[in-house]
C-alpha cells in the first residue's frame, strides 16, 4: 500500500509519522524534530520536507491544523480557498497557524500535485450547544467568529473511538499534557470544553495560565506598562506550572521537588484543583458521570496526580484502585464510575481522517 505522511506541527517542533493506506492505517515510522522558535518559514520547512521525503517516500499528506475558525468543521482537502481563509484567520492562533500554513505551502512547493488534507483540532467541538459556544461579551463579536471553539479535538476523537459504542455514556475526558483541557462528552458528542477562543483558556497548564480575570490586562497595563503583546506572551509561555513554581513546567521535576520546595508543591496543587473542580462541574453539566478518562503525557503517566485529582470525588462515584493506578492499567477504578487511562494518538486520527477524505474523491 502507498504510504501516507502525517505532519503534526507545533510552535517549535514537528512530529511526523508514516502510515500504510490500509484500513485501519498502520504506523510504519515516526519521529519528532525540535526545530526551535522562528522555524516556520516556507523556505526552511521545504528543506525539512525534502529531507523527510528522501528517507520516507510518500504519496499523500495529512496535517494537524490547530484552529479551523468558523468555516472549517470537518477534515478537508487543501485548496487555494482554504489557504486564503487560514491566512485570514491566522490572528485567531498566532502561535500555531502561521507555522502550519507555512508547512502546507512548503509541501505544495516541494511536491506539487500530491494531495494534502487538513484535519482541524476544533472539529470535534463543532456541535457545541449554543450555551456552551457563545461567549458573554457583546453579541456583535460572535458575527466576527469570536466564540468558544475548543481544542485537542483530534485527541478527543481518538479517545471516543477507543471507548467504542456508546463512548462511555456521560464521559469527562481529561487531556492533560503540556497543553491541558477537559471535555464533557455525552455518548460521543461534546457538550462543553475548557479551552475557548484560544488554547490559553481553561485549566492551568505547563506554561499557559488557563482562565484569568480579564481585569488583569488593564491592571498590568496601568501598573507596569504591559502591552497586549507582552501579556499574551506571559500567559502563554511563562505562566501555569512554570509561573507558580518559578522553576519548571514539567510535573516530573515538580514531583521530585515538592517535598522541599513549597512553590513546586503549590503549582501541582493548583493544577490538580483546577482539573478536579472541572470534573465536578462537567458531571453537573452532563447530569451525572459514567466514565472519566485520563490522557495526554501527564494523564497517562503521572499516577500521583491522577490520585490527587480524584481524591474527594467519591460523592460522584469516582474512586481509584491505588494499585491499578500505580501500574497505569487501562481501568483504574473500583466504584460505579469507570476511570480509564487511554493512550492518545493524534497521528492515527489524522491518518484515518485523511484516508477517509481521499477515498471519497
Amino acid at each position: 500500500m502507498s504510504p501516507l505522511l502525517v505532519l503534526n506541527a507545533g510552535s517549535s517542533s514537528l512530529k511526523y509519522a508514516l502510515f500504510s493506506e490500509s484500513d485501519p492505517p498502520v504506523r510504519q515510522a515516526s519521529m519528532r524534530l525540535d526545530l526551535g522558535s522562528g522555524w516556520g518559514s516556507t523556505r526552511s520547512l521545504a528543506v525539512t520536507i525534502r529531507e523527510i521525503a528522501s528517507k520516507h517516500p510518500f504519496t499523500s499528506v495529512g496535517h494537524r491544523i490547530v484552529h479551523g475558525g468558523p468555516r472549517f468543521s470537518d477534515p478537508e482537502r487543501l485548496s487555494p480557498a482554504m489557504l486564503s481563509e487560514l491566512r485570514r484567520i491566522s490572528p485567531f492562533d498566532p502561535e500555531h497557524l502561521p507555522v502550519q500554513i507555512a508547512l502546507l505551502e512548503a509541501c505544495e512547493e516541494v511536491f506539487p500535485g500530491i494531495p494534502q488534507v487538513a484535519c482541524f483540532d476544533t472539529a470535534f467541538h463543532r456541535d457545541l450547544p449554543r450555551t456552551s459556544r457563545i461567549l458573554p461579551i457583546p453579541r456583535r463579536y460572535e458575527a466576527a467568529g469570536v466564540r468558544r471553539y475548543g481544542f485537542h479535538g483530534l485527541s478527543y476523537a481518538y479517545i471516543v473511538r477507543q471507548l467504542g459504542p456508546g463512548a462511555g455514556g456521560r464521559a469527562v475526558l481529561a487531556h492533560l499534557g503540556n497543553g491541558a483541557s477537559v471535555a464533557a462528552v455525552d455518548r460521543g458528542r461534546c457538550v462543553d470544553t475548557t479551552m475557548a477562543f484560544t488554547p490559553t483558556a481553561g485549566i492551568p497548564m505547563s506554561r499557559r495560565s488557563g482562565d484569568l480575570d480579564p481585569g488583569l490586562v488593564a491592571y498590568l497595563a496601568r501598573t507596569e506598562g504591559m502591552t497586549p503583546e507582552r501579556f499574551h506572551e506571559m500567559v502563554n509561555t511563562a505562566s501555569g506550572l512554570q509561573g507558580i513554581s518559578e522553576t519548571s513546567p514539567d510535573v516530573r521535576d515538580l514531583l521530585a521537588r515538592e517535598a522541599e520546595d513549597p512553590r513546586a508543591a503549590e503549582a501541582l496543587e493548583v493544577f490538580c484543583y483546577g482539573v478536579k473542580k472541572t470534573i465536578g462541574g462537567y458531571a453537573a453539566a452532563l447530569g451525572g458521570i459514567d466514565t472519566l478518562v485520563f490522557s495526554g503525557g501527564i494523564g497517562e503517566n503521572a499516577a500521583p496526580l491522577r490520585e490527587r485529582i480524584c481524591r474527594g470525588l467519591g460523592f460522584l462515584g469516582i474512586e481509584l484502585d491505588s494499585e491499578r493506578n500505580r501500574r497505569h492499567e487501562a481501568l483504574i477504578s473500583r466504584e460505579r464510575v469507570a476511570v480509564r487511562i487511554v493512550k492518545t494518538d493524534e497521528e492515527v486520527e489524522i491518518a484515518r481522517s485523511t484516508l477517509e477524505i481521499l477515498r471519497r474523491k
